[in-house]
């Protein structure tokens, strides 16, 4: 099939594009590596929807940045995502660099931020905002519209948004060659994708590619650019930690970025991280002991007497950082209808909503596309229980009783939540796949109970034998081979 667009990658960005592409008359597909969406650089970030004032003015980062955050609330509201403003605060220790956060706050008017929407504050208020914040904190820069986010669910909530208006996507398909072909036809100029499933033709592609974005790009173009995998580790603290600060708290940034952070999450946990540390290896997500020790001093610069004792587990992942550390965005110049969506590091999941609109808007002006009159840009959520009054509960429980049976006891995750992960659009193959769609797997055991329970729910659903089931795709299977009862019969 000779599709239109090609996007290669099923990341926030590649995801976003997806949807917003879907709005037009087009046959679109996604070319995934991995088993599901957000298995890259989206499933292993800060979830932070950055307020804008950190990019340099004038940049796409900064551009885009602004728009991203802008659209959030709205892309939000219509994908049934979690979203809250629950504001930043730049947090200055050092009395001699406190001129740091007025520049901070005038390179946020200069890309454009409302001035009451950001405040410099003194030791004073800092203090009353935080009071866990460092005895050496002399003032902070405060942002007020910065957010938390779900990662996970705003990809997967973009891209089951692409499916359902017309996106195919195709997992466990790696890119391996891109050449330009003609049609014998027409004599049109296309692009053939050799991949390990098989051939696919496109008029575009879009390359959304992460990390391995200059991979692509430079199979098609004379103008290289060089893309470094930047590894960041994190610490992920239990519930009973969510409220030690209220705010994202960071460091005056620094050249390798904003430095780490200490930040509730969307479903109330506590994060700190990530450090930064180039590596060659793009699938190098490993944590180092001293990694993680350099996260948990440096965040106890601003953060006193963290609770690590409340550490449910350690993660890192990496930052899609190009050398000129920028996004880079467009037709590439010696490879007409081959374009660009790569070097996308933080603010890349802040901006994701603008980079689908802008790729999208480009598209749609290049090619003359025609709006589809059906397009459906509302998505619901898997439905949660435990957010249901007792009453509602009940209800629900009575028609559908697989909603009264616990699976994950951390995160109070059901049965009918696991099946509506699996049977949505896009639905969930993998332990990981479930994990990030509803949690389960996710509290303070990290699986050790709801693991067996999943399995035997995929393998009743999607007739996958326990050995083919996986944690994350590829060779992470679980079981290697069966027992036998003691009554003979296989188990």
């Amino acid at each position: 099939m000779l599709y239109d667009v090609v996007i290669i990658g099923a990341g926030v960005s590649g995801s976003a594009i997806a949807r917003e592409l879907s709005r037009y008359k087009l046959q679109i597909c996604v070319l995934e590596k991995e088993e599901d969406v957000c298995c890259g650089t989206t499933k292993a970030n800060s979830a932070i929807v950055h307020a804008g004032f950190d990019a340099e003015t004038g940049s796409m980062m900064a551009k885009l940045n602004v728009r991203g955050s802008q659209m959030m609330d709205q892309i939000a509201s219509d994908l049934d995502v979690p979203f809250r403003r629950n504001g930043a605060l730049v947090v200055c220790t050092d009395p001699d660099e406190v001129d740091g956060l007025q520049k901070l706050y005038d390179r946020g008017i200069a890309n454009g931020l409302p001035a009451d929407s950001m405040e410099i504050l003194n030791r004073e208020e800092v203090l009353a905002l935080e009071p866990n914040l460092s005895e050496n904190v002399v003032g902070a820069f405060y942002a007020k519209t910065s957010g938390i986010v779900c990662p996970f669910l705003l990809n997967i909530a973009m891209a089951e948004n692409a499916n359902v208006n017309g996106v195919d996507f195709f997992f466990n398909t790696e890119v391996e060659h891109i050449e330009e072909d003609t049609l014998p036809s027409s004599g049109e100029k296309i692009w053939r994708i050799r991949t390990c499933n098989g051939d696919y033709k496109a008029r575009y592609i879009i390359n959304a590619a992460g990390v391995y974005a200059d991979v692509f790009h430079n199979m098609v173009s004379a103008k290289k650019i060089h893309i470094t995998p930047r590894r960041g580790a994190y610490c992920l603290l239990d519930r009973a930690a969510g409220n030690y600060v209220s705010h994202t708290v960071f460091s005056l940034p620094g050249k390798m970025g904003k430095g780490v952070l200490v930040t509730p999450t969307i479903h109330g946990n506590l994060l700190i991280g990530p450090n930064a540390q180039d590596i060659e290896n793009r699938e190098g997500t490993n944590t180092t002991a001293e990694g993680l020790q350099e996260i948990i001093e440096k965040a106890g610069r601003n953060v006193r007497n963290l609770p690590m004792y409340q550490v449910i587990t350690s993660f890192a992942g990496l930052r899609a950082h190009e050398d000129g550390h920028d996004f880079i965005i467009g037709e590439v110049e010696d490879a007409p209808r081959f374009i660009d969506c790569a070097g996308i590091e933080s603010p890349g999941l802040s901006s994701s909503p603008a980079i689908g609109e802008y790729v999208a808007k480009m598209m749609a002006e290049k090619l003359h596309l025609t709006p589809k009159e059906n397009w459906n840009g509302k998505r619901k959520g898997i439905l949660r229980p435990s957010e249901l009054s007792m009453e509602e509960r009940n209800a629900l429980i009575r028609e559908k009783p697989a909603y009264g049976r616990i699976i994950c006891r951390c995160e109070s995750i059901t049965e009918g939540e696991i099946l509506d992960a699996i049977h949505r659009p896009l639905g969930a193959r993998s332990l990981d796949g479930v994990k990030r769609r509803t949690r389960a797997g996710m509290g303070r055991c990290q699986a050790g109970f709801c693991s067996p329970r999943t399995m035997e729910i995929l393998h009743r659903e999607l007739g996958i034998p326990y050995e083919k089931i996986t944690k994350s795709g590829g060779d992470s299977k679980l079981v290697t081979g069966r027992t036998k009862e003691h009554f003979g019969e296989e188990a």
